[in-house]
């Protein structure tokens, strides 16, 4: 009797026989603080986890920014660091052209064999509130604008953080906002970067030379398909980071690297279609209509229980300052960059608003899922958001965000917002984890702790 010859997968079939020079896949979950975590599998394993799954440890899901482990969340010890099954994100398998011979493949936990560590997935969580807007016949559409730092890989191995230098040799010490000299000076990269992109059939657009020394934004292509789109914005920014240490820097995602610098926001463009693809927040020759406003009052109410998850770490809150493009309260307004919901102008067609509190630091499914969780809130509960803003909203003294670490935190624990949208589990292992992480923070003894008061106190 002849032996049964194993499974495989069309998917997998065809594109190893496409890609015959690889020889490991990444596989990469992406967790709770946005860092990818997984393994390295050989090419013929892929067959198996695209038939049946992969069983990662529940653990994996609730390590801190350190990757050690966090017994408070419930995943590790209380349930004896189980295996619970991940599965491939659709349309995630790709190679890596920064890498030799590498591919990669997303995954996500499955919903019910996945369990305990699917309640803390990320991606799980933004699918879900997906679902429940879509339920409702509203389909999510949105875009992530991605800010960064390009630094100097070598400055970095003396412990000085410093800009990258260009192509040109000459390093970037001017902010130039708008330069196309600066993107000029990093076309190499840049190049590497569209290059890249188009390879793994990523949708890279414009790239803004920002209100930094060394600092960027590139763009990504708007999509009707919500989660594909924050897909693409997770796989994007590992592509980033892997070709600037391909050109000898380091891609800086930090909110705040640089103390008299620009910080570095995720701003996040949604807006709601129908079934068909019809924005549904077009208004016409108007700039507003009853359902964009019902979304900006709902994003608006909840900003303070999600600023946890826009601000997920003590850096985060260095970003927010009068003046500096980041918001402080929670306002709206047309056409203006000193609010929280920004509508932009443009056609009717492409009416939407710019979620501007996210930083770059924040994992893109988390903001995503509580971007779309606010609108969702504010639609059902037909919230009204009040009069936009006229000229600079940094004066506004009412509705002021919460800019403290310890005070988002406690928003975040204690709101029937949060448990009902992402879940009575995830608010709690998060709050866990990131407590975690902010007294293990604060209790560090700093350099400038040394500074002010070794001598003086």
């Amino acid at each position: 009797m002849q032996p049964t010859a194993p499974a495989r997968s069309p998917e997998v079939t065809s594109f190893l026989s496409a890609q015959p020079h690889l020889s490991q896949i990444a596989l990469i979950l992406t967790d709770i603080n946005g860092i990818a975590r997984g393994k390295f599998l050989r090419p013929h394993e892929l067959h198996a986890l695209f038939l049946n799954g992969r069983p990662l440890p529940s653990s994996i899901l609730s390590l801190n920014v350190l990757g050690e482990d966090v017994d408070t969340t419930g995943l590790v010890w209380e349930v004896a660091d189980m295996d619970c099954l991940a599965k491939p994100v659709p349309n995630s398998l790709k190679v890596c052209p920064w890498l030799p011979s590498t591919g990669q493949v997303l995954v996500s936990m499955d919903k019910v064999a996945g369990m305990p560590a699917a309640a803390a997935d990320p991606r799980l969580r933004l699918a879900e509130i997906i679902a429940n807007l879509k339920a409702d016949n509203l389909y999510p559409a949105l875009a992530c604008e991605l800010e960064f730092y390009l630094l100097d890989a070598q400055a970095w191995k003396q412990g000085k953080v410093v800009p990258a230098t260009a192509s040109n040799q000459l390093p970037l010490t001017q902010t130039q906002v708008y330069s196309v000299d600066d993107l000029e000076a990093m076309r190499p990269f840049f190049a590497d970067i569209y290059k890249y992109a188009a390879i793994q059939g990523l949708p890279a657009e414009t790239a803004i030379s920002e209100y930094a020394p060394g600092q960027f934004e590139i763009t990504l292509v708007y999509r009707k398909d919500a989660l594909q789109a924050v897909d693409e914005a997770i796989q994007f920014k590992r592509l980033i980071k892997g070709v600037a240490e391909q050109h000898g820097m380091l891609a800086c995602f930090m909110a705040k690297p640089f103390t008299e610098r620009a910080g570095s926001g995720m701003h996040i463009h949604v807006s709601l279609n129908d079934a068909d693809g019809l924005n549904l927040m077009s208004a016409g020759e108007t700039e507003t209509n009853e359902l964009l406003l019902h979304s900006i009052g709902g994003m608006a109410a909840t900003v303070q229980d999600s600023m946890a998850i826009f601000a997920p770490h003590a850096n985060s809150y260095r970003r927010f300052k009068a003046n500096s493009y980041a918001p402080t309260a929670a306002t709206w307004g047309i056409n203006n960059r000193s609010v929280t919901f920004r509508v932009p102008t443009g056609s009717a067609a492409s009416r939407h608003v710019e979620h501007r509190a996210s930083g770059a630091d924040a994992n893109p499914y988390l903001a995503v899922a509580a971007v779309l969780a606010g609108l969702h809130h504010g639609i059902k509960n037909k919230l009204n958001p009040g009069k936009p803003a006229e000229g600079n909203a940094y004066g506004e003294q009412s509705n002021t965000l919460p800019l403290n670490w310890y005070d988002t935190l406690e928003a975040f624990e204690n709101s029937p917002f949060i448990a009902e949208y992402f879940g009575a589990d995830f608010q709690r292992i998060y709050s866990a984890l990131k407590r975690e992480e902010c007294e293990r923070f604060n209790a560090e003894v700093s350099e400038l702790d040394h500074r002010w008061h070794l001598r003086l106190a």
